[in-house]
């Protein structure tokens, strides 16, 4: 499994429905979870800017991650970024193959 960090920002709708974050919360878990993937880890951020919340999620390829993404944006509250993460172990072994 690869490891994504998703980003979330708040749309005018999500935050005017701000009291329905949590429940937002457990409905994308479920989505990741129906496509093959595990939400790890919720955070609330701040100081980022443009984004208010980010899970950390284990999934097994980047389709999966896209899917949920998708499924999630597509309900209107939040706009993701996601960025692949690598473990320590995964990048020794990236930079040990380098020339």
């Amino acid at each position: 499994m690869s490891t994504y960090v998703v980003l979330f920002g708040f749309t005018q709708e999500g935050i005017r429905n701000i009291k329905d974050s949590p429940a937002r919360v457990e409905a994308a878990r479920k989505s990741f979870r129906a496509l093959g993937a595990e939400v790890k880890e919720f955070y609330a951020v701040m100081g980022m800017g443009q984004y208010d919340t980010m899970f950390i999620v284990e999934a097994p390829n980047d389709e999966t991650v896209v899917k949920a993404n998708l499924a999630i944006g597509s309900l209107g509250n939040v706009r993701t970024t996601t960025h692949r993460a690598f473990k320590e172990d995964e990048f020794r072994k990236i930079i040990a193959a380098l020339p």
